[in-house]
């Protein structure tokens, strides 16, 4: 495989691991106010603790990939989106503070529990407005932006961002699923059925609207010769909906997370298909935005050793941590999957 194509591919890797993996902590912080009581929100961020900063690990990989093997995009896309990923920063700096202090905090803990939310639903947002930016396209003049600095202001972009801010809490209430249990279990599962609902929707509405407002994404949907596989998506979008109800009914520990995953994904793969083989869409191909070949293998040697280490530290935190949360804040029942 081409070693172009290898780097977008890890780019893509681990942009979807920051999805999967701080997508559910940031969804845990968006459902605060759906659980008033103080030491049910102590359980939920418990069940956070151990892994919460790691998660965050992807998402440096990904910036980092893409400076070594697209510094082009890197340049145009950092310039580009500028203060939306200044206001994000700043939310999740927020949030790691509150995170922090609110534990320690007796009567400024609601004031910490206000930054904990905020920033998580300004994180999120902040990435979906740059989500959608990205797909709408970036003006680019001689490999540099050339476009309005607040062209991101548009409807389709706070369309993406409340279509991630419900992403991200389906993620966080399936999490919570696994990790907790009795009457905060319960309600979340109450709470899951109708966030499966509107992240199928807000699917189904990005699925129309793209293809409607740019040419080349109905091109590459209805008439490439591969257009025939890609109706595959939809339908898996419905049975997964159809297996999330089930699992709920039978109230599943593992499988309601399992499936919001496979939500995530498939939306994921059909953004990655709308945008093939442009590193900014209609603009510049990952060819025309690559680093040379020689840096990009030599780049290459270090994510060989890098990612496999992230992913094993990643994997056994997880795994010692796998157990239920319980009430009592030093208490962590251990149990295996």
């Amino acid at each position: 495989m081409e070693v172009t194509v290898i780097w977008a591919s890890i780019i893509a890797l681990g942009l979807f691991m920051y999805v999967a993996l701080d997508g559910f902590d940031l969804g845990i912080g968006m459902m605060f106010p759906f659980f008033p009581d103080e030491s049910e929100r102590d359980i939920m961020m418990d069940s956070i603790a151990p892994v919460w900063d790691g998660n965050e690990t992807w998402l440096v990989l990904g910036g980092a990939a893409l400076f070594a093997a697209f510094p082009m995009v890197y340049s145009v896309l950092l310039s580009a989106l500028y203060l939306p990923i200044v206001f994000m920063l700043i939310a999740l700096i927020f949030r790691g503070v509150s995170f922090e202090l609110r534990g320690k905090a007796n009567r400024t803990k609601n004031l910490w529990n206000l930054a904990f939310v905020f920033g998580s639903v300004g994180a999120t947002f902040c990435q979906g407005v740059m989500l959608g930016a990205y797909l709408n396209g970036v003006s680019v003049t001689r490999g540099a932006f050339s476009g309005d600095p607040f062209f991101w202001v548009t409807p389709f972009g706070f369309f993406t961002g409340l279509g991630l801010i419900v992403t991200y809490m389906l993620q966080g209430a399936t999490y919570l699923i696994t990790r907790t249990g009795g009457a905060l279990q319960e309600r979340l599962y109450t709470l899951t059925w109708p966030l499966t609902l509107a992240l199928i929707g807000f699917i189904a509405m990005l699925s129309i609207w793209t293809p409607l407002t740019h040419a080349q994404v109905r091109l590459r949907w209805f008439h490439y010769d591969i257009h025939y596989w890609l109706y595959s998506i939809p339908v898996l979008v419905i049975l997964i909906g159809m297996l999330m109800h089930r699992s709920l009914a039978r109230r599943s520990r593992f499988v309601p997370f399992i499936l919001s995953l496979g939500l995530t994904l498939l939306g994921y793969v059909g953004l990655l298909v709308s945008i093939w083989p442009h590193a900014i869409p209609d603009t510049v191909t990952l060819w025309d935005a690559a680093a040379p070949r020689s840096s990009q293998i030599f780049t290459l040697v270090g994510a060989a050793i890098t990612i496999p280490v992230i992913m094993a530290y990643t994997t056994a935190g997880y795994w010692v941590f796998s157990g239920k949360v319980q009430s009592d804040r030093n208490t962590n029942e251990r149990s295996h999957l």
